[in-house]
């Protein structure tokens, strides 16, 4: 299946601004967050002009069809990444929300001092800082699996690790820098098998690639809808059903309990039970109309086109003197390239791009360690989703010629 990429790009309005007269805008900053497709716009839209209400208390029948609307966000995100129950599907405001409820409930139940964490060098911030905050609070160990230089992990020194007998395996699906897919899988088998759980950062991966949470075997997964052509201020976390049920809750409030007393509570069922007050009701329908959209263009052919353009992007990339691309090849990751451009500041790259048009991110991407491992302050990012062009490619290099001309 290939995609009408000329087609798909109609459904995104913002594609056809032009920044400023002359200029349109080239859009390769997905990997912060993506574009919202009419289909998307317009769910939210008609939730808001006519089925507004809040839910689960109300019989009315606003109540009644917001109630339906948002529940059916969820069935639709479950069923994405083949969930075994809506019930395992706990809606949080982001990602890094969904990382920290774990570390608040599940960790700060099950985990004291001595205990080994093991996480990555190439994790996000959101993956790092949460469990550095445990092990300032409890003494627990953290470990990382190293990054070798061409971006991968060490799945060796991974090995020796696991021989701690960790409590938690927690690790980036995709990696927001270098682009890098982690066998998954494979990192999950393992950590099982020296008894550990396993938490999955899959704010990346989700958005681009097949994501199956019953044939990973992962127990628990995180992700946001802002990455994947829904709303902002909703992300999710999945979990596997035993483990969910024994944690405590998150947050007190309403619709988080099934009784309340003056000085004692009983909390609701999952997923209820993380969900404490007025949630983001029109983000869920947005977040639905999302993983539709995603699902009729089909998840295959979407990695398969990103694989192209990634390919491409860094044959025409390596042609430039002076440019380095971090991470692996094109075989081993989605559409990201961090790349630096000697002698100039990659703020200053990315500030002459967006002159062109050229819309990139500078900076540490929220993953100095990461940066620090390869000797560098920052680098430029351009990210690619199903409606970037080769064409879009050549303008982004078309643009650092010109950082170049403009530095000497």
């Amino acid at each position: 299946m290939t995609l009408d990429i000329s087609r798909i790009r109609t459904d995104f309005p913002i594609l056809s601004r032009d920044l400023r007269p002359g200029v349109p805008l080239v859009y390769l900053d997905s990997t912060a967050t993506a574009q919202k497709p009419v289909a998307v716009l317009s769910a939210m839209d008609s939730f808001y002009r006519l089925n507004n209400a809040n839910i689960h208390r109300g019989v009315h029948t606003l109540a009644e069809e917001a109630t339906a609307m948002y529940e059916n966000g969820r069935e639709l995100v479950a069923k994405f990444i083949n969930s075994p129950s809506v019930k395992q599907m706990i809606f949080t405001r982001n990602a890094s929300e969904s990382l920290n409820l774990v570390a608040y409930t599940w960790a700060r139940a099950n985990l004291k001092s001595g205990d080994v964490i093991i996480l990555t060098e190439m994790e996000h911030h959101s993956n790092l800082v949460p469990w550095q905050m445990l092990a300032a609070e409890r003494g627990v160990n953290l470990e990382f699996i190293p990054v070798t230089e061409d971006g991968l992990l060490d799945l060796e020194a991974y090995k020796k690790l696991l021989e701690r007998l960790p409590k938690l395996v927690s690790f980036t699906h995709m990696s927001n820098v270098l682009g890098t897919i982690n066998p998954a899988a494979e990192i999950i088998r393992l950590a099982h098998a020296a008894g550990a759980i396993t938490l999955v950062d899959a704010a990346q991966s989700v958005p681009h690639i097949p994501v199956d949470v019953q044939a990973l075997d992962v127990d628990f997964l995180v992700f946001s809808a802002h990455k994947m052509l829904g709303p902002t201020g909703i992300g999710v976390l999945y979990g596997k059903q035993a483990l969910l049920e024994s944690m405590p809750p998150f947050l007190g409030g309403g619709d988080m309990i099934k009784a309340v007393h003056l000085r004692t509570f009983t909390p609701n069922s999952i997923p209820h039970k993380f969900e404490a007050g007025t949630p983001a009701i029109a983000e869920a329908v947005g977040f639905g109309a999302a993983v539709d959209y995603l699902n009729k263009v089909g998840m295959e052919a979407i990695a398969a086109y990103e694989h192209e353009i990634i390919s491409y992007a860094l044959e025409r990339l390596e042609e430039i003197p002076g440019v380095k691309v971090f991470g692996p090849s094109a075989e081993k990751k989605g559409g990201v390239a961090a790349f630096t451009l000697e002698g100039v500041h990659p703020h200053d790259v990315a500030q002459i791009l967006d002159g062109e048009g050229v819309a990139v991110r500078a900076g540490h991407h929220c993953a100095q360690p990461l940066h620090e491992k390869f000797g560098i302050p920052t680098t430029t990012r351009a990210s690619f989703y199903l409606y970037n062009t080769r064409a879009e490619v050549d303008k982004l290099v078309e643009g650092i010629y010109k950082v170049k001309k403009i530095f000497g």
